[in-house]
């Protein structure tokens, strides 16, 4: 499927993935209610609300919020949906 495929999926709560990328493992899905405690700083203490943010799941297992599109992604059409 294409990007925009692809976003629409994200927004239905699917996970998605590409098979053009290198790392095994990886994928993305959309974190709608994130909320983190701030545990240093000016703003310790604080609970902090974000928008809606796509987040991605890196070949070592780690999620990595604001994922962002590169070119080639938007216009990949090797997208599908993550299944498991």
């Amino acid at each position: 499927m294409n990007f925009g495929e692809a976003l629409e999926a994200l927004k239905k709560g699917e996970m998605v993935l590409r098979s053009g990328w290198n790392g095994k493992g990886m994928y993305l899905y959309l974190e709608e209610h994130l909320s983190v405690a701030i545990r240093g700083g000016v703003y310790a203490g604080q609970v902090r609300q974000y928008e809606p943010v796509v987040v991605m799941v890196t070949a070592q297992g780690k999620h990595q919020p604001g994922w962002v599109a590169s070119q080639a992604d938007m216009f990949a059409e090797d997208w599908s949906i993550k299944c498991d």
